[in-house]
């Protein structure tokens, strides 16, 4: 199973999303070819009704507590109510190009 996979299937069985989006951007990123180390995730439930976004993120950390010990470096997170994400007009932020950073790079 991907770390893709395992990321939708812990947030699949913790949040009863009605909307998820789990979408790999290593690739934008500089990391080897095939990587699964950062990723964009984009989750609207019932669960985080009343819950100000600080909330909402630990426990979206807690349920991948595992996977951000590990393959997990980065994690894009944008989480919504059912009634925020039909004010959005059923949309997040694209996350932002990628700055560099590389420890290959000189003076990282």
């Amino acid at each position: 199973m991907s770390v893709r996979q395992i990321i939708q299937a812990r947030l699949e069985a913790d949040l009863a999303p009605l909307h998820l989006e789990v979408a790999n951007e290593s690739d934008q990123h500089s990391v080897p070819p095939d990587s699964e180390t950062h990723f964009r995730v984009v989750v609207v439930s019932d669960a985080f009704a009343g819950q100000r976004k600080v909330a909402r993120h630990q426990r979206v950390y807690g349920v991948l507590e595992a996977q951000l010990k590990g393959p997990v470096h980065a994690l894009a997170l944008h989480t919504f109510t059912p009634d925020e994400w039909q004010a959005r007009q059923q949309s997040a932020p694209a996350s932002p190009d990628c700055l560099g950073g590389s420890k290959a790079d000189p003076g990282v």
